[in-house]
């Protein structure tokens, strides 16, 4: 369970409950023996991991809209939403995304020339190609992510004329791709939104 007051600190740290498990309802609600007997039955069920499913209908939609994204209007948006990731693991790269609006639209792929040298950044920048890649010119884009130096990167290439060079750009061969879609999908006229989402303690 959490720490007490864990939201005035920011704290998501874990401790210890004295108690298997406990349920807390307003003080007026009236809880019936059955549904307390169904929710200790499921609080008892021993399973895999639960895949975390984005429901914006029924009784969950409060709670899908009060999140990050959903407070910004991103559930609601008229194009494809995508949430995308990159791993560095054992100098292992590896990058992945998934497509709000395509359930089944899952994309994961190697990234290669680990034996240069591995970094977080690379594969972030290669699931931000993947996304591109896979979105028809004409359709509009947001993509979320959770690294600032991918948004940093690719602001490099907003408006910097003939300054901007991918000289000495560690991940060139990457983000050469990303910008010849960009650069299409701009003289298209088609909007790409890209956005930072909070996922890991400590981050601003």
């Amino acid at each position: 369970m959490r720490w007490k007051a864990w939201w005035r600190q920011g704290n998501i740290k874990c401790a210890v409950s004295e108690e298997y498990a406990s349920c807390w309802v307003h003080q007026d609600c009236h809880v019936a023996d059955e549904q307390k007997a169904a929710l200790k039955k499921a609080a008892g069920v021993s399973g895999g991991k639960d895949e975390c499913q984005v429901r914006l209908k029924g009784r969950e939609c409060e709670y899908w809209m009060g999140t990050e994204i959903g407070m910004l209007g991103g559930y609601g948006f008229q194009g494809h939403v995508m949430a995308g990731d990159g791993s560095d693991k054992q100098g292992k790269m590896g990058a992945g995304y998934n497509n709000l609006r395509r359930k089944k639209n899952k994309q994961q792929c190697k990234v290669g020339r680990e034996e240069e040298g591995s970094s977080s950044n690379r594969p972030e920048l290669a699931v931000f190609f993947l996304a591109l890649r896979d979105t028809l010119i004409e359709e509009l884009l947001l993509f979320l992510c959770d690294n600032q130096s991918l948004l940093k990167e690719v602001n490099r290439w907003i408006g910097g004329g003939g300054k901007a060079t991918l000289m000495g750009a560690p991940d060139a061969d990457i983000l050469a791709a990303a910008i010849e879609i960009l650069r299409k999908r701009i003289a298209a006229r088609t909007a790409t939104f890209l956005v930072k989402v909070k996922v890991h303690r400590g981050e601003p």
